[in-house]
Formats: structure tokens, sequence, C-alpha cells
């Protein structure tokens, strides 16, 4: 007699041999991120405006790859037996965001990436004056400033610094990420929450690769941790029910808004097998027009891309 298993139990068995998450590589994080945004501020199809900031942020990604190397050179603390066996017990992220205590790597990142990008060539004045300011900051702004980011308050956040102080922290929580041991890593009581640090994912994302080959991951916006997911189920509210999905009429396959009629929020999710080197924070913040079309039909986004913060 055949058994019919009802959909808990189909996701239970088709999760027995997942993998579970995917840490960073911390060796090409972000200048694989430089180089998609790269690409993308050559599309044809965007605007100026995006194109001038894409690729500003694609020197950005390179000084954050180039902070990472630096950090890897100094003592990093990284979580001990007794932080794994506190995250394991009450089932919290391993380095969450609430409560882990910050080094002063991440200001030391952050001075490298003003540092380097202000040794480019032609920058322009605007950028040269936030990071101007950025760096005349001391470190007790910066430090409530990063807690307003990770809290993502938006009202106590200043949008012309944010990603710049942004982009160092992912640096910092990239190094914790991609140093630390997968299986002191646990799942979470809220599947929608990066299990490493407690940030909520930028977009999703379809692999292609032999390992991963059609397995949908969540991509955490601050760390780069991915932790799978199954595919047809809101990221926000957990719902199977009432998704639907959105793109851009004639525009690229490989990108859509993944929309839940329960909650009305949406994420975009990317496939691999439409093109291999998309990558969640360049491809959501390059599809901008996107975000316009949803936003006129009703639906917000459940969290926001790391490198553009907007006052609601």
């Amino acid at each position: 007699m055949q058994r019919i298993l009802e959909p808990g139990q189909i996701e239970t068995f088709a999760q027995r041999d997942i993998p579970r998450l995917r840490l960073p590589d911390r060796a090409r994080v972000f200048s694989a991120r430089a180089e998609r945004l790269r690409r993308q501020s050559e599309a044809g199809a965007i605007g100026h405006a995006i194109r001038d900031y894409l690729h500003l942020m694609a020197h950005l990604a390179d000084a954050q790859q180039a902070a990472l190397e630096s950090i890897e050179s100094r003592p990093l603390e990284l979580p001990g037996d007794e932080d794994i066996a506190h995250a394991q017990a009450f089932h919290m992220p391993l380095v969450s965001v609430a409560s882990w205590q910050r080094q002063a790597q991440w200001q030391q990142a952050l001075a490298s990436i003003c540092s380097s990008l202000t040794a480019l060539p032609n920058l322009p004045a605007q950028v040269l004056l936030v990071t101007d300011h950025v760096c005349a900051l001391t470190a007790q702004q910066l430090e409530a400033q990063a807690d307003n980011l990770l809290a993502v308050q938006p009202l106590q956040v200043d949008t012309a610094t944010a990603p710049f102080i942004m982009a160092a922290l992912q640096v910092y929580w990239v190094a914790l990420a991609s140093r630390t041991n997968i299986d002191a890593i646990h799942e979470l009581d809220v599947p929608g929450v990066c299990p490493t640090c407690g940030t909520l994912p930028v977009a999703s994302i379809v692999r292609a690769d032999s390992r991963h080959q059609g397995l949908r991951y969540l991509h955490c916006a601050l760390c780069a941790t991915e932790w799978h997911m199954v595919r047809v189920k809101c990221s926000h509210c957990q719902t199977t029910q009432g998704i639907s999905y959105q793109s851009i009429e004639d525009g690229p396959r490989s990108i859509r808004a993944e929309c839940c009629d329960t909650c009305r929020t949406y994420r975009k999710i990317l496939y691999q097998e439409d093109d291999v080197a998309v990558e969640p924070v360049a491809d959501d913040l390059a599809s901008l027009s996107l975000d316009l079309l949803l936003s006129e039909a009703g639906y917000r986004r459940a969290s926001p891309n790391p490198l553009l913060w907007q006052q609601p």
C-alpha cells in the first residue's frame, strides 16, 4: 500500500541529506561581489544614477576584500566551548549581533575601507565628504551607529554613512563566520534568521553546483552565511500559502521576487541555473526596478539591502 506523506514529513525526509549550511569563502566573498557589481553596472537597462552607485559599491567590495585579508593577520576572538554550549542550549545564533562583543577589528576594517576609497582617482566629491565624516567620528559614535544598523533602526541611522559602516561590520562578521566550525552552528527556532549571527537574509539563491543542485539557501546580509530553506515558502512568515513570483517583463530570468500574500512581503530569489554568476547582495541592489514594481503592487521588502539605506 502506498504511503502518503504530509508536507511536514516530506520536508523532514528531504532535509536528511541536504547540506544545511554554507559558510562564506573568505578568499573571494567580497571580490566575487565586486565582479558582479561591475558586471551589473554595465548592464544596458540600468539608469545612470544606479550605474554610478553600483560602480562605487564595486570599489567598496574591493576595499572590503582587502580589509578582510588584513584582519586575517590579527588575532580574532572566536566562540569558545562555553559560547557554543550556551548558544546551542538556548537555540541562539552563535555570534549574535545582539550579544556578541565586537572587537576593535571592525573599526580598523572601516578605516582601511575609507583609506582604500579615498585613494581612488576621480572619487566623487560627495563620497569623499562622507568618508571624511566617517573618519572624524569617535569610537563611541561609530559603535552607536553600528548598534542602530545591526538592530535595523532606520530612524536612528545616518543613511549617508550607513553603507560604509555596514561594509566594515560585514568584514568583521564574515571573518568570524568563515573561521567557525560549521558543526558548532545549530538550527534556530526561527528559520528565517541567520543561525550564525541572527541577521535577516537579503535574498535567497537556488544553487546549481553538483552538491547543492536545485536547493534554495537564504543569504545573510551581514556574515554571508547561507542556510537551507525549502522552496515555495515565505522566508518571512514561513507560510506555504499564497506564494507567487514576480519579475520584470523581458528582464533576466535569473532574478524574481518571491511574494507572500499572507504577510504582503517579498524577497528576491536568484537562480544560478540561469546565471551562474548571480550574487545575492549585488543582484538585489542592481534590481531596484523590481522593488518599485512590487511597491506599486502593495508589497514591502522583508528586510533591507545592507548597502542601501533609506529613511522610512
